[in-house]
């Protein structure tokens, strides 16, 4: 746990109970008591009205008559603490009633311009994977954010992965992170189709003040990025019968490596991309039984793979 996460949840415990030992809340924030007197510290220098007394009964706790001043983190921070807490209050590790304790706390405190900014990053991402996201422009990320809440069409520069760069206007519709990167799913009305993007390729990106009425069947915004992710961009696609159920494939392969189909009670569709040698080593690795359909060029990869591992055991 970082430490804005750490005070915000510390802050969050000590006003939802009268009185805390500091190895209760040791307990409760996972450090030790030593931590938990610097954490307290720091928030008196922040200004938060916090007593403590000494002695075997000894412990902290919120100053009466005291008014919870405005939160002191500046604007990148509170949106990154934000989306921490966001991702650690849906891991199913333990720690959800945690964060989003921290997440009403922060809500409490956070100045007014910002509530807008978190709320629509709220309302309009949805997770693909669990995990902290690369690094983001945060003012282009809530811009989108915005843009997707109101809703608003938005404009921006976009390089592709051939690095062409083009000028869109969009409709923009969710965000969707995996654990590695941000990615916005918007309608290009111009080219009549839904489409994605990656958010660290955009650039200049502005709101236009252009309203527009959302259309009533929208796509599956997490199901979108991860078929582009794990067929769409791939020259190569393999077809793979799986002899498990739908749930147990699902619990083997992550949605951003193939697309899953259901075929029978017993057995489940496998579609991914990518190089034919990798499709073959990340086969080989499966711990269920399976059944390459197409195409050669893998099962190709496959066979000489198979008669290199048995070289390699003779």
């Amino acid at each position: 746990m970082d430490a804005p996460t750490r005070l915000l949840r510390l802050l969050a415990l000590l006003a939802g109970r009268a009185w805390w030992t500091a190895t209760e809340l040791a307990g409760e924030t996972g450090t030790t008591e030593r931590t938990v007197r610097r954490d307290v510290a720091r928030l008196r220098e922040l200004g938060y009205p916090i007593d403590a007394s000494t002695g075997p009964y000894g412990g902290y706790t919120l100053g009466r008559g005291g008014r919870l001043p405005p939160l002191v983190l500046d604007d990148d921070e509170a949106v990154a603490v934000v989306v921490g807490l966001r991702s650690a209050a849906g891991l199913g590790t333990g720690t959800e009633a945690a964060a989003l304790s921290a997440l009403a706390t922060l809500d409490q405190v956070m100045p007014a311009r910002l509530r807008e900014r978190a709320a629509a990053l709220a309302a309009v991402t949805v997770g693909l994977r669990h995990g902290s996201p690369a690094a983001i422009d945060v003012d282009a990320l809530m811009t989108i954010a915005v843009a997707c809440r109101r809703p608003e069409r938005l404009e921006f520069t976009y390089t592709d992965a051939s690095e062409r760069v083009t000028e869109r206007v969009v409709e923009p519709y969710r965000l969707v992170h995996t654990d590695r990167r941000w990615y916005l799913v918007a309608f290009d009305s111009m080219r009549q189709e839904w489409r994605t993007f990656r958010v660290d390729r955009a650039s200049r990106v502005v709101l236009t003040g252009v309203r527009f009425v959302p259309v009533e069947h929208p796509p599956d915004a997490a199901a979108l990025v991860a078929r582009g992710l794990a067929v769409a961009s791939y020259d190569i696609q393999a077809r793979v019968r799986l002899y498990v159920s739908m749930s147990e494939a699902a619990g083997v392969i992550p949605p951003t490596m193939a697309i899953l189909e259901a075929e029978t009670a017993g057995t489940t569709i496998a579609v991914m991309g990518g190089d034919a040698g990798w499709i073959a080593r990340y086969l080989a690795g499966l711990e269920c039984r399976f059944e390459l359909l197409e195409p050669d060029e893998v099962r190709a990869e496959l066979r000489a793979l198979g008669r290199r591992l048995v070289r390699a055991g003779s």
